[in-house]
């Protein structure tokens, strides 16, 4: 049995990745001040809970007091905050992570996995993304997570801090808040369908995703605490196939049999036209093998709304 801390861990990603250490034996700590969080994601799951934020210095020390590994997914995951609140998201996002590493390194962590971010690509139009591209994000968010990226590497080879990164791609899944303007488009999509109401893209509908399911989000985590090289590397966790979301309206209205035409508005500003994962680096160096299709995935997302009444 391993000791983890979760920062993020009530949130999509992270409440996940929680439930699945836990359901391998392993004891976890939790670390979120509930900004989009909530405690109802880890209902029915034993976890040591620490509510605060990542800023806090001293908050920090003490829920990383005799932590081995530390996933780290605390964050404001939003390309429209950070253009709108760009000094807030930095705060978050990269005086964070550096505070984290730094707290993870004083109390002798053994190793960090860093939640980083496609976002890194920015709209180099080369595809698929390879890890060997220059980064070029067209958003704070998207250069918050790239700088985490490089705090990570110096951590490893400056203070001998073991940390992998994890580029994801368009996460999806159960327990991604649909009521939310900032969650990910499939959530969105899938609330105004199950509400009659016809799904609204920003843009053309021709920029495309590599939608990645959860659970496959989940592995590369498990992965990644595992393997024997981690003084910084980065891997691409996506599908490895691209969807436009065109495509994806069209897929949710046959799942739910709806015929709801698109609306469309003004695409967002920094957002990127094309997302796609070249995944072999990880399934190389994590064993990293999607196990999950989008159609898969869609349906137990859309079983899960259902069930959980959050359409409404």
């Amino acid at each position: 049995m391993a000791k983890y801390l979760v920062s993020g861990g009530a949130g999509f990603i992270g409440s996940h990745l929680c439930r699945r250490l836990i359901a391998e034996g392993h004891a976890v700590r939790v670390l979120d001040n509930l900004s989009s969080g909530k405690r109802a994601n880890l209902e029915g799951v034993e976890v040591d809970w620490v509510e605060g934020d990542i800023r806090d210095e001293a908050l920090l020390a003490r829920a990383l007091q005799g932590i081995e590994f530390v996933h780290h997914h605390a964050a404001i995951a939003s390309v429209a905050v950070s253009v709108n609140q760009p000094l807030l998201e930095q705060e978050v996002n990269l005086v964070g992570t550096l505070r984290v590493l730094e707290a993870a390194r004083q109390a002798g962590v053994r190793r960090v996995v860093f939640a980083a971010s496609a976002a890194a690509y920015g709209n180099n139009p080369e595809s698929p993304k390879r890890e060997e591209m220059r980064p070029e994000p067209a958003s704070p968010y998207g250069l918050s997570k790239v700088a985490g990226e490089y705090y990570c590497r110096i951590y490893s080879e400056v203070f001998g801090l073991e940390t992998v990164c994890l580029r994801y791609f368009n996460v999806f899944g159960p327990r991604q808040d649909p009521t939310s303007p900032y969650s990910g488009v499939i959530s969105l999509f899938a609330r105004r369908l199950l509400l009659g109401q016809r799904p609204v893209i920003q843009g053309d509908g021709e920029q495309s995703r590599d939608f990645v399911y959860v659970e496959d989000v989940v592995q590369a985590n498990l992965r990644a605490s595992q393997v024997s090289q981690a003084g910084g590397e980065i891997y691409n966790i996506g599908c490895g196939r691209s969807t436009t979301i065109k495509e994806l309206a069209g897929q949710l209205n046959q799942l739910l049999g709806a015929g709801l035409e698109p609306e469309f508005s003004p695409a967002r500003p920094g957002d990127v036209r094309r997302s796609l994962a070249d995944i072999s680096r990880a399934r190389a160096g994590l064993g990293y093998a999607p196990a999950f299709g989008l159609a898969e995935g869609l349906e137990r997302t859309l079983e899960w709304m259902r069930s959980a009444d959050l359409k409404g």
